[in-house]
């Protein structure tokens, strides 16, 4: 098994699971009321999108009501979490992971975290698979150091956004095209880093 790819993509499923039970919440808040489109804000009123950093926190649903959405991406967001923790390194676990971060996406689980999910799900279909026997390039040797740091600066940023968010919002706002960036960017960087540990634990083992 990759330890290391199942690390980061319990990790990523986690983190989706968590956020779009977010979006949910703020959803069944908004009450038994029919959105005005098929994407919309989360946070309903007074919150304005162009005021605050998490820009209300869009989102988008197949159902025409808000509290059925955000009761169902409560749900769907639990069930991301459990399977990522629990499941993902099962037979077609990653591929599950997906599929329940899509199911999340069209039921009111905002844009980000089922794209966090489907990446994470796509690390997950490599958990059981077997190593090369080739021998590593340097920037496979390269990303292998970085281990864990890409995933923990990503766990941390999102999780940490919120609370800085909260207290500092005009700071948060003025670094949104930084902190976008850094999430994207993190992404692929920490599931390339966790293969490359994994294949730099291989060769030391060998």
């Amino acid at each position: 098994m990759r330890k290391a790819t199942k690390t980061v993509a319990v990790w990523l499923g986690f983190i989706a699971g968590l956020a779009g039970m977010g979006h949910g919440y703020y959803e069944t808040l908004q009450g038994n009321i029919r959105p005005t489109s098929l994407a919309f804000p989360s946070i309903g009123p007074p919150c304005v999108a162009e005021q605050v950093w998490n820009g209300c926190e869009p989102a988008m649903s197949i159902l025409p009501n808000f509290l059925v959405t955000g009761i169902l991406a409560i749900l769907i967001g639990l069930v991301v979490m459990v399977w990522a923790l629990a499941f993902v390194q099962r037979k077609h676990g990653g591929l599950t992971l997906i599929l329940l971060s899509v199911v999340l996406l069209l039921f009111g689980g905002g844009f980000f975290p089922p794209l966090i999910g489907i990446v994470g799900g796509l690390a997950g279909t490599q958990i059981n698979k077997p190593l090369p026997a080739k021998k590593a390039s340097w920037l496979l040797r390269l990303a292998a150091r970085l281990w864990p740091w890409p995933l923990v600066i990503f766990v941390v940023w999102v999780l940490g956004q919120v609370p800085v968010g909260y207290f500092f919002n005009t700071f948060m706002q003025s670094i949104m095209i930084f902190g976008v960036s850094l999430i994207l960017a993190m992404l692929p960087i920490s599931v390339y880093s966790a293969y490359a540990h994994d294949v730099d634990v291989a060769a030391k083992g060998a």
